[in-house]
């Protein structure tokens, strides 16, 4: 490891860090430490750094803005890459919006407003940045990443560098083809339309208020916890099943939103991985239905 710091340092990527915490990085404050952690502020740099971490066959993985992530107590053996401030970046053209990797995506949806365009006000309620979006085809209120992108810039995990059209992407609920190919996107292209600055404005008040009123937003959580099953909601069968308020530990099942965990202060990973599995198995007793997690689980276990 000491060798791969060294070339790493040497290569000049933006910041190399050894047995860094994650707690801090992550909305739900919990996780253990990363054997190396790599903050990269370009596409060079960032190919570089796949290169040689697979060059000395080091393992890897990638940490947005910490939404919908539970980071292991253990903390993560291999890498951990989070993208520099060089990837922080929005350029808008007509209806085309050029957006970097690391830009937030609730941040976007209120600059494509001002600027008058419509489609995206899906994102007013989606932590998280535009990168982790694309990587999960995020959704919300009847729209997706799906019927706005145009194409992304992607770096593989050999290094090599691609653009992929819409239709690349292989986009379905909560999928894309980078879950399926190690690739990190860089940045992306979305075509919009143009709106009523308005309407646009009123609509994204709506969600917003909408999730101030029915969301734990002033705890610490990650987001939706489950996906939602085929006509159904998962927060709807979690209700109904009496789970609000259940608890391992300091994670709890909120009583505000069923398909939220929050953390009461001090939570662990193992305690949400229990109450995720205490859930699942009681909705699978009561109504024969397998809840998926929508978090991406991170670290050793």
């Amino acid at each position: 490891m000491q060798q791969l710091v060294a070339e790493l340092k040497q290569a000049g990527i933006g910041e190399v860090r050894t047995n860094e915490p994650l707690a801090g990085y992550t909305t739900w404050k919990i996780g253990g430490p990363a054997d190396l952690f790599l903050v990269p502020n370009n596409d060079e740099e960032l190919a570089t750094s796949l290169r040689l971490l697979r060059g000395y066959d080091v393992p890897w993985c990638m940490l947005g803005r910490g939404s919908n992530t539970l980071v292991s107590d253990k903390g993560v053996r291999g890498a951990v890459i989070k993208l520099g401030d060089g990837f922080d970046e929005v350029r808008f053209d007509g209806g085309t919006v050029f957006a970097g990797a690391s830009y937030s995506f609730i941040k976007l949806s209120v600059m494509a407003g001002k600027q008058g365009l419509t489609g995206l006000e899906f994102a007013g309620g989606i932590p998280g940045t535009v990168g982790g979006a694309v990587y999960m085809n995020a959704g919300a209120h009847g729209s997706d990443i799906s019927r706005i992108l145009q194409s992304a810039d992607v770096v593989w995990d050999d290094g090599s560098r691609a653009e992929l059209g819409k239709d690349e992407m292989a986009f379905s609920y909560r999928h894309s083809i980078l879950q399926e190919r190690r690739g990190i996107v860089t940045r992306a292209v979305f075509r919009l339309e143009e709106g009523d600055r308005k309407e646009i404005a009123a609509a994204l008040a709506t969600y917003k208020d909408r999730r101030r009123r029915t969301q734990p937003l002033q705890m610490a959580c990650a987001g939706s916890v489950f996906r939602n099953p085929p006509n159904d909601h998962a927060a709807r069968l979690i209700e109904s099943a009496g789970l609000k308020g259940m608890r391992e530990g300091a994670a709890e099942v909120s009583t505000v939103h069923a398909n939220f965990i929050v953390n009461h202060g001090g939570a662990r990973a193992e305690d949400v991985l229990a109450l995720i599995r205490r859930v699942q198995r009681t909705i699978a007793e009561a109504y024969g239905i397998e809840l998926v997690p929508e978090v991406l689980m991170l670290g050793e276990r």
